[in-house]
């Protein structure tokens, strides 16, 4: 029974940091723009080397 105890508490821990993390990911813009990086894989041009200078 006691392990009951631990164990809730060990969740609402884990509930608690798993909210902090959402809300820092909201917070810091990583949610706003959902459809240009999945955009940028289609439309990547391939770069050539640059030469440089001897």
């Amino acid at each position: 029974m006691e392990i009951l105890y631990l164990l809730i508490g060990l969740s609402f821990f884990m509930a608690l940091c798993g909210l902090a993390a959402f809300l820092w990911a909201n917070r810091s813009g990583q949610f706003f723009d959902l459809t240009r990086p999945g955009a940028e894989i289609l439309l990547d041009e391939i770069k050539a080397p640059q030469q440089t200078k001897k």
